[in-house]
Protein backbone atom coordinates (compact mmCIF):
# COMPACT_ATOMS: atom_id res chain seq x y z
CA UNK A 1 0.00 0.00 0.00
CA UNK A 2 2.91 2.16 0.80
CA UNK A 3 4.27 1.88 -3.02
CA UNK A 4 0.67 3.71 -3.81
CA UNK A 5 1.25 7.04 -1.87
CA UNK A 6 3.99 9.25 -3.33
CA UNK A 7 5.25 12.60 -1.93
CA UNK A 8 3.54 15.98 -3.85
CA UNK A 9 6.88 17.57 -3.79
CA UNK A 10 9.83 15.31 -4.82
CA UNK A 11 7.53 11.94 -6.82
CA UNK A 12 8.91 9.77 -5.26
CA UNK A 13 7.03 6.82 -3.30
CA UNK A 14 6.61 7.17 0.57
CA UNK A 15 8.33 4.44 2.47
CA UNK A 16 9.48 4.29 6.40
CA UNK A 17 12.18 2.20 5.95
CA UNK A 18 15.55 3.59 5.24
CA UNK A 19 16.08 7.07 6.09
CA UNK A 20 18.60 7.31 3.38
CA UNK A 21 16.54 6.65 0.57
CA UNK A 22 14.27 8.82 -1.57
CA UNK A 23 10.79 9.11 -0.06
CA UNK A 24 10.84 8.34 3.63
CA UNK A 25 8.39 9.26 6.40
CA UNK A 26 8.47 7.88 9.76
CA UNK A 27 6.13 5.37 9.92
CA UNK A 28 3.72 7.36 12.38
CA UNK A 29 3.38 10.06 9.64
CA UNK A 30 2.82 7.52 7.36
CA UNK A 31 0.25 5.43 8.87
CA UNK A 32 -1.66 9.01 8.87
CA UNK A 33 -1.02 9.34 5.36
CA UNK A 34 -2.32 6.02 4.27
CA UNK A 35 -5.70 6.09 6.75
CA UNK A 36 -6.68 10.11 5.46
CA UNK A 37 -6.13 9.52 1.39
CA UNK A 38 -7.33 12.78 1.08
CA UNK A 39 -4.43 14.29 2.40
CA UNK A 40 -1.53 16.33 0.43
CA UNK A 41 2.30 14.17 1.77
CA UNK A 42 5.83 15.25 1.76
CA UNK A 43 8.66 12.95 2.47
CA UNK A 44 10.76 14.43 5.45
CA UNK A 45 13.33 15.74 2.90
CA UNK A 46 10.64 17.87 1.14
CA UNK A 47 9.41 18.91 4.45
CA UNK A 48 12.55 20.20 5.36
CA UNK A 49 13.93 21.51 2.56
CA UNK A 50 10.90 23.47 2.44
CA UNK A 51 10.60 24.71 5.26
CA UNK A 52 14.07 24.95 6.33
CA UNK A 53 15.93 25.40 3.24
CA UNK A 54 17.80 22.01 4.20
CA UNK A 55 18.94 19.42 2.22
CA UNK A 56 18.99 16.04 3.41
CA UNK A 57 21.63 13.88 1.48
CA UNK A 58 19.30 10.85 -0.99
CA UNK A 59 20.85 7.80 -2.38
CA UNK A 60 20.45 9.04 -6.48
CA UNK A 61 21.02 6.74 -9.57
CA UNK A 62 21.26 8.89 -12.99
CA UNK A 63 20.97 5.21 -14.18
CA UNK A 64 16.85 5.62 -13.88
CA UNK A 65 16.48 9.04 -14.86
CA UNK A 66 17.78 7.91 -18.30
CA UNK A 67 15.72 5.13 -18.44
CA UNK A 68 12.75 7.19 -17.59
CA UNK A 69 13.66 9.56 -20.39
CA UNK A 70 14.18 7.30 -22.83
CA UNK A 71 11.08 5.92 -22.37
CA UNK A 72 9.77 9.16 -24.50
CA UNK A 73 10.65 7.98 -27.53
CA UNK A 74 7.89 5.23 -27.25
CA UNK A 75 5.33 8.44 -26.00
CA UNK A 76 3.33 10.88 -27.65
CA UNK A 77 4.74 14.17 -26.44
CA UNK A 78 5.89 17.55 -26.92
CA UNK A 79 9.61 17.60 -24.55
CA UNK A 80 10.34 21.37 -23.43
CA UNK A 81 14.21 20.68 -22.43
CA UNK A 82 14.88 23.73 -19.57
CA UNK A 83 18.66 24.98 -19.76
CA UNK A 84 20.97 28.19 -17.73
CA UNK A 85 21.54 30.77 -19.78
CA UNK A 86 24.48 31.15 -17.67
CA UNK A 87 25.49 27.93 -18.00
CA UNK A 88 24.21 26.76 -21.49
CA UNK A 89 26.51 23.92 -22.57
CA UNK A 90 26.67 22.47 -19.60
CA UNK A 91 23.04 22.12 -19.24
CA UNK A 92 21.26 21.38 -22.61
CA UNK A 93 20.72 17.49 -23.18
CA UNK A 94 23.08 16.70 -25.84
CA UNK A 95 21.48 12.93 -25.74
CA UNK A 96 17.76 14.38 -26.36
CA UNK A 97 18.38 13.70 -30.18
CA UNK A 98 18.76 10.11 -28.43
CA UNK A 99 15.62 9.68 -26.74
CA UNK A 100 13.26 12.11 -28.43
CA UNK A 101 12.50 10.28 -30.88
CA UNK A 102 9.82 12.09 -34.05
CA UNK A 103 8.36 14.05 -30.73
CA UNK A 104 9.09 17.57 -31.37
CA UNK A 105 11.14 19.23 -28.82
CA UNK A 106 11.64 23.14 -27.64
CA UNK A 107 14.53 24.92 -25.66
CA UNK A 108 13.56 27.01 -22.55
CA UNK A 109 16.24 29.41 -21.53
CA UNK A 110 15.89 30.28 -17.98
CA UNK A 111 17.71 33.13 -15.66
CA UNK A 112 16.76 35.67 -18.70
CA UNK A 113 16.26 38.60 -16.31
CA UNK A 114 19.71 38.19 -14.86
CA UNK A 115 20.76 39.51 -17.91
CA UNK A 116 21.90 43.01 -18.67
CA UNK A 117 18.77 45.45 -19.22
CA UNK A 118 20.27 46.19 -22.92
CA UNK A 119 20.40 42.12 -24.06
CA UNK A 120 18.36 41.73 -27.18
CA UNK A 121 16.41 38.87 -27.13
CA UNK A 122 16.72 38.14 -30.52
CA UNK A 123 20.63 38.02 -30.39
CA UNK A 124 20.80 35.43 -27.24
CA UNK A 125 17.66 33.06 -28.96
CA UNK A 126 19.85 32.98 -32.07
CA UNK A 127 23.42 32.10 -30.18
CA UNK A 128 21.11 28.99 -28.59
CA UNK A 129 19.75 27.56 -31.52
CA UNK A 130 23.64 27.74 -33.34
CA UNK A 131 24.71 26.14 -30.41
CA UNK A 132 22.00 23.59 -30.31
CA UNK A 133 22.44 22.68 -34.21
CA UNK A 134 25.58 22.67 -33.62
CA UNK A 135 25.30 19.97 -31.04
CA UNK A 136 22.83 18.33 -33.59
CA UNK A 137 19.45 19.08 -31.86
CA UNK A 138 17.01 21.54 -33.58
CA UNK A 139 14.72 22.34 -31.39
CA UNK A 140 11.04 23.45 -32.91
CA UNK A 141 10.92 26.63 -30.57
CA UNK A 142 13.49 28.75 -28.62
CA UNK A 143 12.17 30.86 -25.56
CA UNK A 144 13.38 33.13 -22.60
CA UNK A 145 12.00 32.97 -19.68
CA UNK A 146 12.59 33.85 -15.73
CA UNK A 147 10.84 31.09 -13.83
CA UNK A 148 12.37 32.72 -10.17
CA UNK A 149 10.56 35.80 -11.22
CA UNK A 150 7.71 34.96 -13.32
CA UNK A 151 8.26 36.84 -16.49
CA UNK A 152 8.31 36.76 -19.90
CA UNK A 153 6.23 33.21 -19.46
CA UNK A 154 3.13 34.44 -21.92
CA UNK A 155 3.94 33.28 -25.07
CA UNK A 156 5.65 30.14 -23.49
CA UNK A 157 2.19 29.21 -21.92
CA UNK A 158 0.33 29.76 -25.32
CA UNK A 159 2.43 27.57 -27.22
CA UNK A 160 2.09 24.73 -24.46
CA UNK A 161 -1.66 25.36 -23.89
CA UNK A 162 -1.91 24.33 -27.97
CA UNK A 163 0.80 21.90 -28.09
CA UNK A 164 -0.68 20.09 -25.08
CA UNK A 165 -4.27 19.37 -26.83
CA UNK A 166 -3.23 15.81 -27.79
CA UNK A 167 -0.07 15.24 -26.00
CA UNK A 168 1.51 15.46 -22.47
CA UNK A 169 4.21 17.60 -22.03
CA UNK A 170 7.88 16.63 -20.57
CA UNK A 171 10.04 19.26 -19.03
CA UNK A 172 13.55 17.89 -19.04
CA UNK A 173 16.55 19.06 -18.54
CA UNK A 174 20.04 19.07 -15.50
CA UNK A 175 20.08 19.55 -12.28
CA UNK A 176 19.89 23.44 -10.64
CA UNK A 177 18.44 24.92 -14.24
CA UNK A 178 14.87 25.99 -13.02
CA UNK A 179 13.09 23.38 -14.00
CA UNK A 180 10.39 22.35 -11.00
CA UNK A 181 10.29 26.45 -10.72
CA UNK A 182 8.93 26.73 -14.17
CA UNK A 183 6.87 24.21 -14.09
CA UNK A 184 5.01 26.04 -10.44
CA UNK A 185 5.28 29.54 -12.57
CA UNK A 186 3.30 27.89 -15.02
CA UNK A 187 0.66 26.16 -12.73
CA UNK A 188 0.33 29.37 -10.66
CA UNK A 189 -0.23 31.64 -13.54
CA UNK A 190 -2.85 29.30 -14.90
CA UNK A 191 -4.77 30.09 -11.26
CA UNK A 192 -4.62 26.96 -9.73
CA UNK A 193 -2.39 25.40 -7.01
CA UNK A 194 0.92 27.45 -5.77
CA UNK A 195 3.87 25.85 -5.01
CA UNK A 196 2.77 22.32 -5.74
CA UNK A 197 6.79 20.68 -6.48
CA UNK A 198 9.00 21.46 -4.16
CA UNK A 199 12.12 23.67 -5.26
CA UNK A 200 15.54 24.67 -4.24
CA UNK A 201 18.92 25.74 -5.28
CA UNK A 202 20.49 22.04 -4.19
CA UNK A 203 20.90 19.94 -7.19
CA UNK A 204 18.27 16.65 -7.07
CA UNK A 205 15.01 18.08 -6.32
CA UNK A 206 12.85 16.26 -8.29
CA UNK A 207 13.28 12.01 -7.38
CA UNK A 208 10.64 10.54 -9.40
CA UNK A 209 8.15 12.08 -12.06
CA UNK A 210 5.42 13.87 -11.23
CA UNK A 211 2.48 14.46 -12.86
CA UNK A 212 0.54 17.92 -13.42
CA UNK A 213 -3.12 17.17 -14.85
CA UNK A 214 -4.37 19.54 -16.93
CA UNK A 215 -8.18 20.30 -17.96
CA UNK A 216 -7.69 18.92 -21.41
CA UNK A 217 -7.23 15.29 -19.79
CA UNK A 218 -3.38 15.84 -20.46
CA UNK A 219 -0.61 16.25 -18.27
CA UNK A 220 2.58 18.81 -17.60
CA UNK A 221 5.35 16.75 -16.70
CA UNK A 222 8.16 17.32 -14.28
CA UNK A 223 10.86 15.17 -14.38
CA UNK A 224 14.43 14.00 -12.53
CA UNK A 225 17.39 16.40 -13.15
CA UNK A 226 19.82 14.37 -14.69
CA UNK A 227 23.00 15.36 -12.31
CA UNK A 228 26.85 15.79 -14.53
CA UNK A 229 29.90 16.23 -13.65
CA UNK A 230 29.81 18.98 -16.15
CA UNK A 231 28.50 21.52 -13.62
CA UNK A 232 29.93 23.15 -11.14
CA UNK A 233 26.68 22.78 -9.09
CA UNK A 234 27.23 19.42 -8.67
CA UNK A 235 31.01 20.00 -6.74
CA UNK A 236 29.50 23.05 -4.83
CA UNK A 237 28.35 23.51 -1.11
CA UNK A 238 24.70 25.04 -0.06
CA UNK A 239 25.82 28.28 0.85
CA UNK A 240 28.57 28.46 -2.56
CA UNK A 241 26.38 27.47 -4.60
CA UNK A 242 24.20 30.46 -3.56
CA UNK A 243 26.58 32.65 -3.63
CA UNK A 244 27.47 32.03 -7.41
CA UNK A 245 23.67 32.13 -8.33
CA UNK A 246 23.15 35.41 -9.47
CA UNK A 247 19.62 36.54 -7.61
CA UNK A 248 19.84 40.45 -9.75
CA UNK A 249 20.73 41.54 -13.19
CA UNK A 250 24.49 41.10 -13.58
CA UNK A 251 26.01 44.27 -13.90
CA UNK A 252 29.29 45.19 -15.77
CA UNK A 253 32.52 45.41 -14.26
CA UNK A 254 35.40 47.05 -16.70
CA UNK A 255 39.15 46.11 -15.93
CA UNK A 256 42.38 47.83 -17.93
CA UNK A 257 44.50 45.23 -18.08
CA UNK A 258 48.07 44.57 -20.42
CA UNK A 259 49.30 41.40 -21.23
CA UNK A 260 50.83 39.94 -18.03
CA UNK A 261 47.87 40.58 -16.14
CA UNK A 262 45.37 38.13 -14.39
CA UNK A 263 41.66 38.51 -12.91
CA UNK A 264 40.53 36.39 -10.52
CA UNK A 265 36.84 35.08 -10.10
CA UNK A 266 36.91 34.29 -6.67
CA UNK A 267 38.25 30.80 -6.41
CA UNK A 268 36.12 29.55 -9.13
CA UNK A 269 37.65 31.28 -11.97
CA UNK A 270 40.93 32.90 -13.64
CA UNK A 271 41.83 34.70 -17.03
CA UNK A 272 45.56 35.58 -17.73
CA UNK A 273 46.35 38.05 -20.14
CA UNK A 274 48.68 36.41 -23.04
CA UNK A 275 48.99 38.41 -25.61
CA UNK A 276 47.74 41.81 -27.08
CA UNK A 277 47.41 45.35 -26.63
CA UNK A 278 46.00 47.76 -23.50
CA UNK A 279 42.61 47.30 -23.27
CA UNK A 280 39.54 46.43 -20.92
CA UNK A 281 37.96 43.60 -20.69
CA UNK A 282 34.42 43.34 -19.04
CA UNK A 283 33.68 41.17 -15.76
CA UNK A 284 29.83 39.91 -16.00
CA UNK A 285 29.53 37.72 -12.19
CA UNK A 286 27.26 37.74 -9.36
CA UNK A 287 28.00 40.81 -6.62
CA UNK A 288 28.89 38.03 -4.63
CA UNK A 289 32.16 36.76 -6.08
CA UNK A 290 34.76 38.62 -5.45
CA UNK A 291 37.09 39.57 -8.76
CA UNK A 292 40.78 40.68 -7.97
CA UNK A 293 43.44 42.11 -10.00
CA UNK A 294 47.08 40.95 -9.96
CA UNK A 295 50.50 40.23 -12.14
CA UNK A 296 50.57 36.38 -13.78
CA UNK A 297 53.65 36.00 -12.24
CA UNK A 298 52.47 36.25 -8.79
CA UNK A 299 49.33 34.88 -9.53
CA UNK A 300 49.40 30.92 -8.91
CA UNK A 301 50.96 31.68 -5.51
CA UNK A 302 48.43 34.45 -4.47
CA UNK A 303 45.87 31.49 -5.36
CA UNK A 304 47.32 29.27 -3.21
CA UNK A 305 47.58 31.98 -0.12
CA UNK A 306 44.15 33.65 -0.67
CA UNK A 307 41.94 30.63 -2.11
CA UNK A 308 39.21 29.77 -0.09
CA UNK A 309 39.56 33.60 2.11
CA UNK A 310 40.17 36.69 -0.42
CA UNK A 311 39.32 34.30 -3.34
CA UNK A 312 35.75 33.45 -2.60
CA UNK A 313 33.42 31.32 -3.08
CA UNK A 314 34.38 28.93 -2.27
CA UNK A 315 34.70 28.56 1.17
CA UNK A 316 35.18 24.93 1.34
CA UNK A 317 37.03 22.91 -0.81
CA UNK A 318 35.92 19.38 -0.43
CA UNK A 319 35.95 17.08 -3.66
CA UNK A 320 36.75 20.39 -6.09
CA UNK A 321 38.96 19.75 -8.90
CA UNK A 322 42.28 21.31 -9.35
CA UNK A 323 42.34 24.40 -11.75
CA UNK A 324 42.66 23.56 -15.40
CA UNK A 325 43.58 26.65 -17.91
CA UNK A 326 43.04 26.32 -22.04
CA UNK A 327 44.11 28.67 -24.43
CA UNK A 328 41.71 31.38 -26.21
CA UNK A 329 42.60 34.22 -29.12
CA UNK A 330 39.81 36.13 -29.87
CA UNK A 331 38.98 37.13 -34.01
CA UNK A 332 36.51 39.13 -32.90
CA UNK A 333 35.05 40.81 -29.79
CA UNK A 334 33.97 37.46 -27.41
CA UNK A 335 32.62 36.14 -24.58
CA UNK A 336 34.69 33.97 -22.12
CA UNK A 337 32.05 31.68 -20.17
CA UNK A 338 32.34 30.23 -16.93
CA UNK A 339 29.63 27.94 -16.44
CA UNK A 340 27.59 28.84 -13.81
CA UNK A 341 29.64 31.69 -12.57
CA UNK A 342 29.25 34.49 -15.39
CA UNK A 343 31.32 35.55 -18.54
CA UNK A 344 34.06 37.87 -19.43
CA UNK A 345 34.10 40.33 -22.63
CA UNK A 346 37.10 40.15 -24.41
CA UNK A 347 37.76 42.46 -27.60
CA UNK A 348 39.27 40.89 -30.84
CA UNK A 349 42.99 40.18 -31.42
CA UNK A 350 43.60 39.14 -27.51
CA UNK A 351 45.43 35.51 -26.39
CA UNK A 352 43.80 34.86 -22.60
CA UNK A 353 43.90 31.67 -21.00
CA UNK A 354 41.16 30.98 -18.82
CA UNK A 355 40.67 28.49 -16.02
CA UNK A 356 37.66 26.83 -13.94
CA UNK A 357 37.93 23.56 -11.78
CA UNK A 358 38.94 21.24 -14.18
CA UNK A 359 37.89 23.31 -17.20
CA UNK A 360 34.32 23.12 -16.12
CA UNK A 361 32.50 25.44 -17.98
CA UNK A 362 34.98 26.63 -20.20
CA UNK A 363 33.67 27.90 -23.79
CA UNK A 364 33.83 30.97 -25.72
CA UNK A 365 30.94 32.95 -28.26
CA UNK A 366 30.76 35.68 -29.71
CA UNK A 367 29.93 38.88 -27.46
CA UNK A 368 25.88 39.11 -26.94
CA UNK A 369 25.92 42.33 -25.40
Amino acid sequence: MENDIICIGCGSRLQSEDVTKAGYLPASALKKAIEDERADVYCQRCFRLRHYNEIMPVELNNDDFLNLLNSLANKKALIVNVVDLFDFSNSILTSLKRFVGDNDFILVGNKFDLFPKNSRQSRIKDWMRQEANRMGLYPKEVFLISAAKQKYLDELIEYLNKASTDRDVYFVGTTNVGKSTLINAIIDKMGDIKDLITTSRFPGTTLDRIEIPLDNGHFLVDTPGIMTKNQLATYLDAKDLALVSPKKPLKPATYQLLPGNTLFLGGLGRIDYVKGESTSFTVYVPREVYVHRTKLEKADEFYQKHFGEMLTPPKTTKDLPEMKGKEFKTTYKSDLLFGGIGFITVPEGCVVKAYTPGQIGLGIRRALI
